[in-house]
């Protein structure tokens, strides 16, 4: 992981529910909404200590709805289901990225292990 690594470009695509994050180091991340809302680094969805992480279902059809800069350190992503305190940092984006396949299919699995769906 490159921890020093800063976005070049960012780019919401509205129709794919997608933001597209490309960094200095060239490495580019398209980025599906419903797993960055799930994986938010907000404290409604990592808990307020360790082990208090909350599993979120029904965000299939989230989507964000504008994306704000946060000093030089990172964003804040607005999503249509009213989500807004979520700061994604340059190193969480950049973490997210590298290991969405990892994260994604631990998350399908948590939610099957906990009967949720990702169906509203």
């Amino acid at each position: 992981m490159n921890p020093t690594a800063v976005p070049t470009d960012i780019v919401l695509h509205r129709l794919a529910r997608e933001l597209e994050v490309t960094f200095d180091d060239t490495l580019r991340f398209r980025l599906p909404a419903e797993y960055l809302r799930t994986h938010s680094p907000s404290a409604e969805v990592q808990g307020h200590g360790p082990g208090q992480k909350n599993l979120l279902g029904s965000k299939r059809g989230v989507a964000i709805t504008a994306i704000e800069p946060v000093g030089q350190y990172g964003v804040l992503l607005r999503f249509d289901d009213g989500h807004d305190t979520g700061i994604f940092s340059w190193e969480t984006l950049y973490s997210l990225g590298r290991n969405y396949e990892k994260n994604w299919q631990a998350y399908l699995h948590e939610l099957e292990q906990s009967g949720l769906s990702r169906e509203a």
